[in-house]
């Protein structure tokens, strides 16, 4: 019998990478999607999987990505960043434009174009990698937890519209998840991303890429509608236990 094959956005570091690696231990044939190329062909080389180039904010390079992946089985729709900690008084347009087109808009995007594979395969599955920011606000995220609701809001109504076909919909939810995630929030300050989780344990990508291959693992009659997964030093997004 022929592998399942799974597709990965955002693959090049963190949740992405973890996922592929653990997908293709799992025995899928990984497909990897990212803009850092060269990292993303070291990866991709080291677990046997193939790398394609991929821009989710540039619909011609959803497009092209989409192509040349072929044939799919499974997504995780893992691509996403946050920019910034201020607080809507003083935040930027920018950065507010780059993570809707990101984390939402990209998502659409690479969702449209692979759900009709996903449909022919009979045995489909889309994944979005969400955060708790998709259901919790904090002082400073206004930017970024509005990006997580739409692309909550974009897997729910997904999971309605794709009622009656042979596809699965999962949202798997994170909270403090130690990759360069913070790093990139803030312009790559590594001391200030390190404050983040300074006195408690995060969760590792590797953590989270388990929720992903556990929820591909089920029957496929069987829907995990979502995930929620933290820390146990994290009860919100505010609420985290710090050990002195």
């Amino acid at each position: 019998m022929s592998r399942r094959t799974a597709v990965v956005t955002g693959a090049s570091a963190g949740i992405g990478e973890a996922t592929a690696r653990a997908l293709a231990a799992a025995g899928y044939e990984v497909v990897v999607g990212a803009r850092r190329t060269e990292r993303l062909q070291a990866i991709a080389e080291e677990i046997g999987a193939r790398a394609l180039e991929l821009d989710v904010r540039d619909e011609a390079s959803v497009e092209r990505f989409a192509t040349a992946a072929g044939a799919a089985e499974v997504l995780v729709n893992n691509a996403g960043l946050s920019r910034g900690l201020d607080p809507v008084a003083r935040t930027l347009s920018e950065h507010w434009i780059e993570m809707y087109e990101t984390n939402v808009l990209g998502a659409m995007r690479v969702a449209r174009a692979f759900i009709p594979r996903l449909v022919e395969s009979g045995n489909g599955h889309l994944v979005n990698v969400g955060s708790t920011a998709g259901f919790e606000v904090y002082p400073g995220g206004a930017g970024y937890t509005a990006s997580k609701h739409g692309l909550r809001a974009l897997t729910r109504t997904l999971r309605l519209e794709l009622l009656g076909e042979p596809v699965r919909v999962t949202e798997v939810s994170p909270g403090l998840v130690e990759t360069e995630f913070s790093q990139v929030r803030f312009d790559g300050d590594a001391e200030r991303a390190r404050a983040v989780y300074a006195g408690m344990r995060p969760l590792t990508a590797a953590d989270v890429a388990e929720c992903v291959v556990w929820v591909l693992a089920r029957p496929a009659h069987v829907n995990i509608d979502e995930i929620v997964v933290r820390p146990r030093d994290q009860a919100t997004s505010t609420a985290v236990y710090r050990r002195p």
